[in-house]
């Protein structure tokens, strides 16, 4: 399985990026998707999730500010990210769970200039 992250960048305080991660698998619609960031000297972090049946979960500092969402027939997910703090810098990594593995993407920059 392979999972291609894309959409990180830089951008201004209030602005707004969209990440996609493009999966090479073809269980696709039946697996577990989400989103992860990991600031410099923090720990990695569960950001948002999606699950088959389409309910989500997201953190709470990013709650109505970002959405995860996904296309089954493009085997993507996609993570919105509106009004953008300083806070969400970070690396973003695409993340998937198939019987029991955890699948990584290579991780896509993010950073927030105040």
């Amino acid at each position: 399985v392979q999972l291609q992250a894309s959409g990180g960048g830089l951008v201004q305080a209030g602005g707004s990026l969209r990440l996609s991660c493009a999966a090479s698998t073809t269980t696709f619609s039946r697996n577990v998707m989400g989103w992860y960031r990991q600031a410099p000297g923090k720990e990695r972090e569960l950001v948002a999730r999606i699950f088959r049946s389409g309910n989500t979960y997201l953190l709470d500092s990013v709650k109505g500010r970002f959405t995860i969402s996904r296309d089954n027939a493009k085997n993507t997910v996609y993570l919105q990210m509106n009004s953008l703090k300083p806070e969400d810098t970070a690396l973003y990594y695409c993340n998937t769970i198939i019987e029991g593995r955890d699948y990584w993407g290579q991780g896509t920059q993010v950073t927030v200039s105040s």
